[in-house]
């Protein structure tokens, strides 16, 4: 059986200035396929910013990918919500081609973009990647049932919430989130928002609109770390990127230690009762 061409690759060494912000060795061919490079080899300003962030975002990963090699001699990944899947590309680029073990699974909940990812993967000759049409909840079945890394980029909303929860019930090892489009809260927030204005005086940090939002967003993502903690987990919050480059910017990164955090618990859910969102316990359960 004969193997697909390699791609060709950016030689080590000094790069041309046009492709200085390119890893050394990352597939030519592979970004010019993702349009992030053009097919003269050049980048505009919105692809050197997805770049940027992507790129950023696997000096987060790759440690925790060779972590779980050296425990087990084998990594499987899980990206939720993967879109044209280039978290998956870049990373399967950079470390599961060089490697002979390793899968790096997909999931997307709109087939065409899968389709199109399956077709490239094929003719890249990314034979271990994996590609589901599904919702996370949908895709529970169709995954493996050990999985190391579970990633979620800029998945909207509830979506960030049930990549947690596959990680979860999969006792996945790291667990790594830029969370989008925080909602729910928000909503629950507002419905209740008379009540609290009336019960405490902290109720003015979401009494307007702007707030409202801004403020779910920020509880979301912290009641998002005190259910990790309180399952296991250690978690770290940091900046993606720059402000100037995304405003979904939050960098969540849990890895499990298997201590669970009961002060993490019960500040858990002290947090639901005072803001009055008890409504959503069953969200931020303890798993």
């Amino acid at each position: 059986m004969t193997r697909p061409p390699s791609p060709r690759r950016v030689p080590a060494g000094p790069l041309p200035e046009v492709l200085a912000e390119l890893h050394p060795g990352q597939s030519i061919a592979l970004l010019q396929e993702l349009h992030i490079l053009t097919r003269d080899g050049r980048l505009n300003q919105d692809s050197r910013r997805k770049l940027k962030q992507v790129n950023h975002l696997l000096q987060f990963i790759e440690p925790l990918l060779q972590a779980a090699v050296a425990e087990r001699g084998d990594v499987t990944m899980v990206d939720h919500g993967a879109g044209k899947s280039y978290l998956g590309f870049l990373l399967y680029d950079r470390f599961f081609a060089a490697r002979p073990v390793g899968a790096v699974w997909g999931v997307e909940a709109r087939p065409d973009l899968v389709e199109r990812s399956a077709a490239l993967a094929q003719r890249l000759g990314f034979a271990r990647m994996h590609f589901v049409a599904a919702t996370v909840r949908a895709a529970m079945a169709a995954l493996p049932a050990q999985v190391d890394v579970v990633t979620a980029l800029h998945a909207c909303d509830t979506a960030t919430d049930d990549a947690i929860d596959f990680a979860l019930q999969r006792r996945a090892g790291a667990i790594v989130v830029v969370p989008c489009c925080q909602a729910e809260v928000a909503a629950a927030l507002r419905r209740h928002k008379a009540l609290q204005l009336a019960r405490t005086p902290l109720a003015e940090l979401w009494r307007h609109p702007l707030h409202t939002r801004e403020f779910g967003s920020q509880v979301t993502n912290v009641l998002r770390c005190l259910r990790l903690e309180a399952s296991g987990y250690d978690v770290t919050v940091t900046e993606l990127v720059g402000w100037e480059h995304s405003m979904k910017n939050e960098l969540i990164v849990a890895r499990r230690t298997g201590r669970r955090k009961r002060s993490a618990a019960e500040r858990l859910a002290r947090m639901l009762d005072e803001l009055g969102l008890g409504e959503l316990r069953a969200r931020f359960a303890v798993a």
